[in-house]
C-alpha cells in the first residue's frame, strides 16, 4: 500500500462508507474491515500507515486487536487511532493504554478527521526522516 494508506475497522457499514468516501476524497488510499478478523486478514496483504479502529467490534473488540497489533513486530509501527461512539469517562485512557496513538469520538467530524489523519501521516514522515526539522 502507498504511504497514504488507511485501514478503517468498523462494524457499521454506514460509518465505513462515510469514512472511506471522506478520506478517499482527500487523497488517501482506504481499505475497510468490518471486524477484527477481517482487519487481520487485510493486514496480511497490505501495510497501512494508519488504522482507524472502532473500539466496539463484534467478537474481538478494538482494544484487544490494538494490543495484539502493537505486540506484533510486523504491525507495531502502525499508527492506531481509536474511534468510538461510546465515549465514557476514561475510555480515552483505556484506548491509549491498549496502544492506540490517538482517540476520536463519533459522530465523525467530516472537517477535522482528514486534517487529523494528515497530521498523523506528517508526524510519521518526520519520525521516519529522523525528526529533522526545517527552518
Amino acid at each position: 500500500m502507498s504511504n497514504s494508506a488507511v485501514l478503517v475497522v468498523d462494524d457499521n457499514p454506514a460509518n465505513l462508507k462515510l469514512i472511506r468516501v471522506l478520506l478517499t476524497a482527500n487523497g488517501f488510499d482506504v481499505r475497510t474491515a468490518a471486524n477484527a478478523e477481517e482487519a487481520q486478514a487485510t493486514l496480511r496483504s497490505c501495510n497501512p500507515g494508519i488504522i482507524l479502529m472502532d473500539l466496539q467490534l463484534p467478537g474481538m473488540d478494538g482494544l484487544e486487536l490494538t494490543r495484539r497489533l502493537k505486540r506484533d513486530p510486523k504491525t507495531a509501527g502502525i499508527t492506531i487511532i481509536a474511534v468510538t461512539a461510546y465515549a465514557m469517562k476514561n475510555d480515552d485512557q483505556r484506548a491509549l493504554a491498549s496502544g492506540c496513538d490517538d482517540y476520536v469520538t463519533k459522530p465523525i467530524d467530516v472537517d477535522t478527521l482528514p486534517v487529523l489523519v494528515s497530521a498523523w501521516f506528517e508526524k510519521r514522515a518526520q519520525t521516519q526522516r529522523g525528526g529533522v526539522h526545517e527552518g
